[in-house]
């Protein structure tokens, strides 16, 4: 707050209403990601799934007194040792926009963002009464519960917009939401992917040969092949599937089994499983071929085709990369607040402003994009996208460059006769403030 007070010229005047922004509620994120959410939907076309990754990260703390905050597993420390840490945990939906140019780099654009705190733990000599309280505190606040709530949220959302009642929802989750509390909530009219166990026992639909005389039908029929032994299976062909993932086009090879039945889900869903095999890479030219893991998913929609499914999910890990911005490039939950309404706001406004800024670009035209040119040593580089860096230095020049007495930013691109050892260094304060990295 004190760093927005400064950039906006208020540090000399009464401070007391920013402050009181967060703690008396006076921003509302729900409306903001309305807003992002319907300009996202007009670009999308009719016909095509709104796609939305979800996935919760931890926000570091270092305040002992801060709501909501507990020692969380540290998903940063190495495999063979467990460390904790103290954070807040968050809940962030991210809906993927496609390029208007296939193929191409997909952007993720957070529509939701919620603090998901966990209630503390009582005391060793606590009652009975208080420990079975916290118990059902404690499964209420769990992170697929509030998952499947916040995925109910945008359906409901997306029936009241005009148009997008009919529009098909797509869960990108992984192995942390696929599991009863979330699978047994989906909504109408939403598919759920999401990555499964490699050793997860699945059953084929019941046929008229497995009804009984006596008794009700069953649910599921004979037992199915583990997603690993579906891998391992060489009498069940590979499928390929042109993906563009990790900045280029890959050739993905598949296999997928359709009709199953899996006990978490329920008995009145059919799944599919799509089994993806390895990707080969060369950590360098000369050193030998490398796989990375294969990954086994399932999804909820029998009418889903399978290239489909494997095309769709790659676009989750850039909820990742949303988290990687938000924390290093933006600083969001540095800001160590302790009031209960500051504590979810804060962190808040910065999603929104994260999301606002990339929703700004998808707006601009493919020529003529960058307000400032880019440096020397990149100026024959053409990126995929533009960078979240290079969006924030552009809306500096738009913002601040006003305030400097620039007009056009052709100046900084002007040739000059190398020289490579210069007898006078000469700042450019301009430059400095629009060109720098933190």
């Amino acid at each position: 707050m004190t760093a927005l007070l400064c950039t906006c010229g208020r540090q000399f005047q009464d401070w007391t209403a920013a402050y009181r922004l967060f703690s008396r509620k006076r921003f509302d994120p729900a409306a903001a990601f309305t807003v992002i959410r319907r300009d996202l939907l007009a670009q999308l076309p009719a016909d095509q799934p709104l796609c939305v990754a979800m996935d919760d990260s931890l926000l570091p703390k270092t305040g002992t007194k801060i709501p909501g905050v507990g020692w969380r597993r540290d998903p940063l420390g190495p495999k063979f040792q467990t460390n904790l840490v103290r954070a807040q945990r968050i809940l962030q939906l991210s809906a993927a926009l496609p390029p208007r140019e296939a193929p191409g780099p997909t952007r993720t654009i957070p529509i939701d963002f919620a603090h998901v705190p966990t209630p503390p733990k009582p005391r060793k000599n606590a009652s009975a009464e208080e420990q079975q309280n916290y118990r059902l505190a404690r499964q209420a606040a769990s992170m697929s519960r509030h998952g499947a709530l916040h995925a109910e949220a945008l359906r409901q959302a997306l029936d009241s917009d005009p148009g997008q009642a009919q529009r098909p929802l797509r869960m990108l989750v992984d192995g942390r939401f696929t599991n009863q509390t979330f699978f047994r909530r989906v909504p109408q009219r939403t598919a759920v992917i999401g990555r499964i166990r490699k050793d997860a026992k699945l059953y084929y639909t019941p046929g008229p040969s497995c009804a009984t005389r006596r008794g009700r039908r069953p649910a599921y029929g004979e037992l199915a092949p583990t997603p690993e032994q579906l891998r391992q299976d060489d009498s069940v062909p590979w499928q390929t599937v042109r993906v563009f993932a990790a900045g280029k086009e890959h050739e993905f090879k598949f296999k997928a089994l359709s009709d199953l039945r899996w006990r978490p889900a329920g008995p009145g869903k059919r799944l599919t499983l799509v089994v993806i095999a390895p990707l080969s890479y060369r950590p360098s030219q000369h050193s030998r071929l490398l796989y990375r893991e294969p990954a086994y998913l399932i999804c909820d929609d029998p009418q889903l085709p399978a290239a489909e499914i494997v095309r769709n999910y790659p676009w989750r890990w850039e909820v990742e990369v949303n988290f990687r911005e938000e924390k290093t490039v933006l600083g969001i939950g540095q800001a160590q607040v302790r009031h209960p309404a500051s504590v979810e706001l804060e962190p808040a406004l910065g999603v929104v402003s994260y999301a606002m800024l990339l929703l700004a670009d998808t707006h601009r035209t493919l020529q003529g994009r960058l307000t400032l040119p880019p440096a020397q040593w990149n100026a024959h580089t053409v990126p995929q996208r533009t960078s979240t860096q290079q969006l924030i230095n552009d809306l500096r020049a738009e913002v601040w460059g006003r305030g400097l007495g620039l007009d056009n930013f052709s100046g900084f691109n002007v040739a000059a006769a190398p020289d490579v050892k210069p007898q006078k260094f000469t700042l450019d304060p301009a430059s400095a403030v629009l060109y720098c990295r933190n």
